[in-house]
């Protein structure tokens, strides 16, 4: 099995930037994707980023987009989100989530097998 555990959540003023992490454990971490989406109440959970099992390749929602930097450090199992300009509308639930590299990573987050607990993302106008 696979253990995820994020950190690096807080509170930041729009303009700035926090950096996430997730940590993993478990299942050797080259061995599956890694892909962040977020969550705000009375919402469905959305999609951030992903990058694949190797980190050749990155996909981003439009509104993270040339803001956001998704990354991976398969020596250290952790996976990063870089996220600057921040806007208050990124407030949310950040999640870090695992699926097998021989699985399509374009999937919806009812697919993706692994989870983390999440981390608070508070953007203050």
């Amino acid at each position: 099995q696979v253990q995820l555990v994020e950190s690096g959540g807080g509170l930041v003023q729009a303009g700035g930037s926090l950096r996430l992490s997730c940590a993993a454990s478990g299942r050797p971490f080259r061995t599956y994707h890694a892909a962040w989406f977020r969550q705000t109440p009375g919402k469905e959970r959305e999609f951030v980023a992903v990058i694949t099992s190797t980190g050749d390749t990155t996909r981003y929602t439009d509104s993270a987009k040339g803001r956001f930097t998704i990354s991976r450090d398969n020596a250290k199992n952790t996976a990063y989100l870089q996220m600057n300009s921040l806007k208050p509308e990124d407030t949310a639930v950040y999640y870090c989530a695992g699926r097998p590299y021989y699985s399509n990573y374009d999937v919806p987050p009812a697919e993706y097998e692994y989870w983390g607990q999440g981390t608070q993302v508070t953007v203050s106008s």
